[in-house]
């Protein structure tokens, strides 16, 4: 664009300096003809930028919000299945009219109070506990599964209990071992009931 406009500007020079009438006026010099030409080239190379629209940045993409994860409601710990009690457990438990062959009615047992079951047999025990008829008219049966050297802590009625063991040792060889416990209702504390290899003993 620069080399178009400065020829056209040095020839109007030269027409209005050759029709200037009388006194001559001073005329530029080649030098100064071509630093006129290039200063207005420059201003208007400026002026056609200026009007040359920029480029507007693009909104950045708005990222998605992430999905929230679902939230899980936890199970409740397994009920102790009356299924699972052996026939001699169920016989062990039979006193009253009904004999008691049932889960322990916790909603009119009374009140409970903490045991801890230990399981020191060496192997895994599946333990039957039996509540005799107590002071509220109640009794029944529960089962726990208690692996070898587990600890487990439970809330059970105030009342006598008969307790039996079935014991499974690695080697695939099994035994029982059985034993009495009294949750006594003036109790607050927490007391332990230990299943050995012969016996369940209260500690």
């Amino acid at each position: 664009m620069i080399k178009k406009i400065i020829p056209t500007l040095a020839l109007l020079a030269v027409i209005v300096t050759a029709c200037g009438g009388g006194q001559a006026e001073p005329t530029l010099s080649p030098e100064q003809v071509q630093g006129t030409a290039i200063s207005a080239a420059l201003t208007m190379v400026a002026a056609t930028q200026a009007a040359v629209p920029t480029n507007t940045p693009l909104p950045p993409t708005e990222m998605p919000s992430p999905t929230p994860l679902p939230t899980f409601t936890a199970l409740p710990s397994p009920t102790p299945d009356f299924a699972l009690l052996p026939t001699a457990t169920l016989a062990a438990a039979s006193s009253g009219e009904d004999n008691c062959l049932h889960p322990i009615n916790r909603g009119e047992a009374g009140p409970t109070s903490n045991v801890r079951f230990e399981n020191q047999s060496g192997g895994a025990v599946s333990l039957s506990i039996n509540l005799r008829t107590n002071l509220f008219g109640q009794c029944g049966a529960e089962t726990y599964i208690l692996k070898d050297k587990e600890k487990l802590n439970v809330l059970i009625p105030k009342g006598e209990y008969w307790a039996w063991a079935w014991i499974t040792y690695p080697d695939g060889d099994t035994s029982n071992s059985t034993g009495t416990f009294v949750n006594r209702v003036g109790d607050n504390h927490t007391f332990i009931v230990i299943i050995r290899k012969e016996v369940i003993i209260v500690k």
